[in-house]
């Protein structure tokens, strides 16, 4: 948090000042995007996107790239509307890094760098940087586990359909016969593997998905699921996109991979959808204690928690501020773009642009 006041007292004492005398008053939106663009340091990650002295020279890609930001913090629905805007706006435009309305780029410019951003997975980069700066040498107490339903704009893929299973014999195998084994689930692989091959195995398709919602009703939806962890504060530390159809509990360990490179935490707080012993011992075995919702299961009677345990259980509806806030006020509504590469791209301009607005939101 150091940094951040160091930010926080230059952007107050010099910047806003000198920018005012000049150009006139910023908006609390306009000094919110400020903040979040210095936290974000975006030039230190610019040098993928550089000209390569080869063919023609492209448009500075980091003025975009702050544009892109900004259509995170206003909430702008199309890009479309995000040129208009700048057009109109000279406080904003020139905070992008445009002085005057004939410099910044057509639509199409956006679109070309924004697919570069998104192969390159530059939101990602900026995100995970900014968490292991002002997060990483403090100790987390809670790490909330959620996922949101991402609406999509393009056609689910079709599922191929599934050879027919042998039929199995029931009851003992015979002495002759050898013994019948299971064939592993994910849950059980994934606590032997690494976060990347995990990450593979995960399906990133566009499809349907069916999820009880905060008010105990089923809601459905075609496109992709975003998983996240969430710190105390409303912090997003680390997310990943998978289809709609995916489990929650498929992506708990490879969250907890994630978030374990980043920082260091004390409780893992999950709903019912999380009550499987492969993601509790994990939990265990990153030194963590794993606080879990109990799922009764086959007509088991509900176990509860301990007094204690369900009062603290209670600091996970920060993942529920989270994901209510990317959705409502952080682009996480308005996805434009189609396959899962882009939408990510998208999701993590309003992740990263969240998580800075959250961590100046502990210094006020």
């Amino acid at each position: 948090m150091n940094a951040l006041r160091r930010i926080t007292c230059s952007i107050q004492r010099q910047l806003f000042p000198a920018w005012e005398s000049e150009v006139g008053a910023l908006s609390d939106k306009e000094r919110q995007f400020v903040r979040i663009v210095a936290a974000a340091e975006v030039e230190r990650f610019m040098t993928p996107y550089q000209w390569q002295l080869l063919g023609r020279k492209p448009e500075d890609r980091l003025p975009v790239a702050k544009a892109f930001i900004a259509k995170s913090v206003w909430n702008f629905t199309t890009t479309r509307a995000l040129l208009d805007y700048l057009e109109n706006c000279p406080s904003l435009r020139r905070l992008c890094g445009w002085d005057s309305a004939w410099e910044i780029p057509s639509e199409s410019t956006f679109s070309r760098a924004f697919a570069a951003f998104a192969t390159g997975a530059l939101p990602q980069k900026i995100h995970e940087a900014m968490v292991c700066k002002h997060l990483g040498p403090k100790l987390v107490g809670h790490i909330s586990r959620d996922s949101t339903a991402i609406t999509g704009r393009e056609k689910p893929v079709k599922k191929e359909p599934k050879a027919p299973k042998a039929q199995k014999k029931r009851g003992r195998p015979r002495k002759d016969e050898p013994p019948r084994i299971k064939e592993p689930t994910r849950l059980m692989l994934q606590g032997g593997r690494t976060l990347a091959e995990n990450l593979a195995d995960l399906p990133q398709v566009c499809d349907a998905g069916c999820k009880r919602n905060s008010q105990g009703y089923q809601e459905t939806w075609r496109g992709y699921k975003l998983h996240l962890d969430c710190a105390d504060g409303d912090i997003p530390v680390s997310a990943i996109l998978s289809s709609a159809s995916l489990h929650d509990s498929q992506a708990a360990i490879p969250l907890a991979q994630m978030t374990a490179a980043r920082i260091r935490n004390l409780y893992d707080l999950m709903d019912s959808a999380y009550d499987a012993p492969q993601i509790e011992a994990f939990s265990q075995q990153l030194d963590h204690v794993p606080l879990i919702d109990p799922n009764p299961r086959r007509g088991e009677k509900k176990r509860e928690l301990d007094p204690a345990a369900k009062r603290r259980f209670g600091e996970r509806s920060t993942v529920e501020r989270v994901n209510s806030n990317l959705l409502e006020n952080f682009g996480g509504t308005f996805v434009r773009v189609r396959g899962s590469v882009k939408v990510m791209c998208h999701l993590m301009f309003g992740v990263l642009a969240l998580t800075a607005a959250q961590l100046f939101h502990l210094l006020e």
